[in-house]
C-alpha cells in the first residue's frame, strides 16, 4: 500500500512539475516580447505602406538612414509608438536570448 501511494504522489508532483514549466515556457517574458514584436509591425502594416515608405526614399546608406529619421519624426503618434515598441522588444529579446545561450558557452571548471 505505502509503494502504491508513493507512485501516485510521484505521478501527481511530475504532472504538476510538467505543467508549471510547460506555463513558464508560454508566459515568458521572451514569448511576450515576440508577441509584441509580431503585433506592433501587424498594427504598422495596416497604418503605413511600408513599401512606399522604402521605395521613396534614397538609396545610399547615408540618405536613406537620413529620410527613414525624418519620416519618424513625421508620422502619426501611433506608428511612432508602435516603431518604439518593436525596438525596445527587439532589444528585450536579444538580452533574453544571449543570457539563455551564455550559459552553454561557459566552460566548466575541474574543481574537486
Amino acid at each position: 500500500m505505502n509503494a502504491m501511494t508513493n507512485d501516485v504522489i510521484k505521478k501527481n508532483v511530475m504532472r504538476r512539475v510538467r505543467i508549471i514549466r510547460v506555463l513558464r515556457l508560454i508566459f515568458s517574458g521572451a514569448t511576450a516580447a515576440g508577441l509584441a514584436i509580431v503585433g506592433a509591425l501587424w498594427l504598422i502594416g495596416r497604418e503605413v505602406w511600408v513599401a512606399k515608405v522604402f521605395s521613396n526614399g534614397p538609396q545610399d546608406l547615408l540618405g536613406h538612414t537620413e529620410y527613414l529619421g525624418y519620416a519618424f519624426m513625421h508620422t502619426h503618434l501611433l506608428v511612432q509608438a508602435l516603431v518604439l515598441t518593436v525596438l525596445a522588444a527587439t532589444l528585450y529579446l536579444a538580452r533574453a536570448t544571449a543570457r539563455a545561450l551564455s550559459a552553454f558557452f561557459v566552460p566548466f571548471s575541474a574543481s574537486a
